[in-house]
C-alpha cells in the first residue's frame, strides 16, 4: 500500500484493534475512510480468519486477522489546535480521528468463597447421591439405566461420564419435574473447573444452565448468580488481548443468532416424526436455557426468552 507522506499521516495498527470510528486506509491512494463495523469471519475449525470491514463509502475490505493495516493518526490535516483551517496546509488530507485502544477484557476471578458456600456439599459420595436420586423414581426405565452404570464409579475425567450425570439431571428435572434430586446430581458436576477441554465442559456447561434455571425458579436468585458466573469461565481465559476480543465478539454474535434447531423441528413436524420432534425440541430448550444463564440475548428479550422456555418444556414434557 502506497501513501504519499507529504499529503497523508498513517501508522500501521494491528487489524485485532480495529473498531468503529477508525480512519483507514484502503488500498491505493485514496483518503482514509472512516470504519462502520467490522465482522469476523471464522476458518473451518472456528478460529477467527478474517475481518470484514465495512467503510463509510459503502464498500468492503477483507483483512487477515495477523495484518496490521495504516490508520490515520493525529488532528485533521490542515487545521489547527485552536479549530481554525490553515489554508497553507489544506491540502495536506483528510480529517483523522483515532479513538484510543480499548480496554484489555477484564480478568476473571471467579466466584468469592463466600459465593461458592451456597453450593452445599454431596450428601455422600457421589455414586451414593445418583443411588439416591433414582431411588425415587424406580420403574423410569432411562434413569434407572444411567444410575446403574454411574453407581459402578464415578470418574470426572471421563468425558462419557460426564456426559451420563448431565444426561441423568436433565432427565430428573425436565422429564421427571424432580428439580432437588436433578441439582444435586449436577451440582457433582458444578464445582468442576473449566480446564480447557470443551468437550468436557460441554457437560458441565449443560449443568450449569439447567442449575441457574431450577434456583431462579425456586427463588433462589444468589445461588443461581454462582453457577451463572462458573458458567462464563472459559470466556476468561484467552490471555492474548486480540483473540480475547475476537472471541468476545464471535461470542455475542452466537448468543444473537443461536441455533434453535427450527428447521430440524419443522422437518420432523412435517414427517409426522413426534419422537425426532420431541429430541430436537429438547436440544432447543438446552439452548434456552443457556441464554437464560449467560445473561440473554441482544435479539432475545428476557420476558421472551422465559415465554419460549416455558413452552419448550410443555413440548418435551407432553
Amino acid at each position: 500500500m502506497t501513501h504519499s507522506p507529504a499529503t497523508q499521516q498513517y501508522r500501521e495498527k494491528q487489524a485485532g484493534d480495529l473498531r468503529p470510528g477508525d480512519f483507514v486506509f484502503p488500498p491505493g491512494d485514496g483518503p482514509a475512510q472512516e470504519i462502520v463495523s467490522i465482522d469476523v469471519e471464522n476458518d473451518d475449525y472456528g478460529v477467527a480468519a478474517l475481518l470484514l470491514v465495512t467503510i463509510d463509502d459503502g464498500g468492503t475490505l477483507r483483512i487477515a486477522v495477523g495484518s496490521s493495516v495504516p490508520v490515520g493518526d493525529g488532528a485533521p490535516a490542515g487545521v489547527g489546535a485552536d479549530g481554525i483551517v490553515d489554508d497553507a496546509d489544506a491540502a495536506a488530507g483528510p480529517a483523522v480521528v483515532v479513538p484510543p485502544r480499548p480496554e484489555t477484557p477484564p480478568t476473571y476471578t471467579g466466584p468469592s468463597a463466600e459465593e461458592l458456600a451456597l453450593i452445599p456439599e454431596p450428601d455422600g459420595t457421589p455414586e451414593a447421591v445418583v443411588r439416591s436420586a433414582a431411588a425415587n423414581h424406580k420403574g423410569k426405565n432411562s434413569v434407572q439405566v444411567l444410575a446403574e452404570r454411574l453407581a459402578k464409579g464415578i470418574n470426572t475425567k471421563s468425558g462419557s461420564c460426564l456426559r451420563d450425570l448431565s444426561n441423568l439431571a436433565f432427565d430428573l428435572c425436565i422429564v421427571l419435574r424432580d428439580p432437588d434430586n436433578a441439582l444435586a446430581v449436577a451440582d457433582l458436576l458444578n464445582v468442576l473447573p473449566f480446564d480447557g477441554n470443551l468437550d468436557r465442559w460441554a457437560s458441565i456447561e449443560r449443568a450449569l444452565a439447567l442449575s441457574s434455571f431450577i434456583c431462579r425458579e425456586a427463588g433462589q436468585s444468589e445461588r443461581a448468580a454462582v453457577y451463572e458466573k462458573l458458567l462464563r469461565a472459559p470466556e476468561f481465559q484467552e490471555e492474548d488481548p486480540f483473540k480475547a476480543r475476537v472471541n468476545a465478539r464471535v461470542r455475542q454474535r452466537s448468543l444473537n443468532e443461536p441455533n434453535l434447531y427450527d428447521k430440524e423441528i419443522f422437518r420432523a413436524i412435517d414427517n409426522g416424526n413426534h419422537e425426532a420432534e420431541r429430541d430436537w425440541r429438547f436440544l432447543r430448550l438446552e439452548a434456552l436455557l443457556f441464554l437464560r444463564a449467560h445473561g440473554g440475548s441482544k435479539t432475545i428479550s428476557e420476558d421472551e426468552l422465559a415465554r419460549r422456555i416455558d413452552s419448550e418444556l410443555e413440548s418435551v414434557r407432553a
